[in-house]
C-alpha cells in the first residue's frame, strides 16, 4: 500500500488592471469594469482568496494540505477570474455561420429569439432561446453569419452550442 503525500500549499495569483475594481467577500468575487460587473461565488470550494501589495493590485488564491484534484481547483479558480476580467472590459464573441450544400437555411432573430428554417428541408421550425446577457445579430459583412456577445464566455459559449 503506497500512501500518496498531500502538498503543503499551492498558490496561484491573477493581476488586477489598471481600470478594473475587485472586491472580495468571503468566497464571492465581485469584479467592476468598463463594459459590466459580474460576480462569481466559489462557495463550493474550500480555497483562501485575498489581495497582494499594498495597491491591492493582484489578487492571490491559496489551498493548503489538498491532494491533486483540490490543487486543481486553484489554477481553475484563477482561470474563472481571468475570464471574468477580460469578459468586464473586452466581452466574448462568437460567429456562426450556416453552411449548406442543398436546402437554404433561413436564421430569423427576434430579439433573443433564434429560428432556424429549413435545415436539412425539414418543415419543423428550431427554436432557440438565447441566456440572458447574450446578444445575438445578423452580420451585415458576411452572408448567413450570426454573431453572438456578452460578458460571460460560459453564458455566451452556451448560447452557440444551444443554436448549433
Amino acid at each position: 500500500m503506497t500512501l500518496r503525500m498531500k502538498t503543503v500549499l499551492s498558490n496561484q495569483t491573477v493581476d488586477n488592471p489598471e481600470n478594473m475594481d475587485i472586491t472580495l467577500k468571503g468566497h464571492s468575487v465581485m469584479v467592476k469594469g468598463q463594459r459590466a460587473t459580474w460576480q462569481r461565488d466559489f462557495n463550493h470550494i474550500n480555497v483562501e482568496f485575498g489581495f497582494l501589495g499594498k495597491k491591492q493590485k493582484r489578487l492571490w488564491v491559496d489551498k493548503c494540505w489538498g491532494n491533486r484534484k483540490e490543487l486543481a481547483t486553484v489554477h481553475t479558480i484563477c482561470s474563472h477570474a481571468q475570464n471574468i476580467i477580460k469578459g468586464v472590459t473586452l466581452g466574448f464573441r462568437y460567429k456562426m455561420r450556416s453552411v449548406r450544400a442543398h436546402f437554404p437555411i433561413n436564421i430569423v432573430i427576434q430579439g433573443s429569439l433564434i429560428e432556424i428554417r429549413n435545415f436539412w428541408g425539414e418543415k419543423y421550425i428550431c427554436r432557440v432561446w438565447m441566456r440572458s446577457g447574450v446578444a445575438c445579430s445578423v452580420s451585415q459583412t458576411q452572408k448567413d453569419e450570426v454573431i453572438l456577445e456578452g460578458n460571460d464566455i460560459e453564458l455566451v459559449s452556451n448560447s452557440a452550442a444551444l443554436s448549433q
